[in-house]
């Protein structure tokens, strides 16, 4: 059987649609080059979320803990929150 690499030019692909189609319903993931730069990957439809393959592909790390936990921020208010972004849309005219 011929070696399909991991990643194939779009002149390639659509050459060869069907064979690269195959292996990604098999499970295979696809990147897509265009002049040796990746334009589009292929990969199963229904391959998890799109934040698991983000943290799959190390684009994205997951969260540690758990936000409810870290309870109410301390210290003091200083302004109200209508006060403050006045301020903010003050300060970009």
């Amino acid at each position: 059987m011929k070696y399909l690499p991991d990643t194939v030019g779009v002149r390639e692909l659509r050459q060869n649609l069907s064979v690269y189609l195959r292996r990604v319903r098999a499970g295979a993931t696809l990147k897509v080059t265009e002049h040796r730069r990746t334009v589009a990957v292929l990969a199963p439809a229904g391959s998890g979320t799109a934040m698991e393959r983000l943290i799959a592909s190390g684009r994205v790390l997951p969260g540690k803990g758990n936000l409810a936990e870290l309870g109410v921020p301390r210290g003091r208010r200083t302004r109200r929150a209508s006060r403050a972004l006045e301020t903010n849309r003050a300060d970009r005219l």
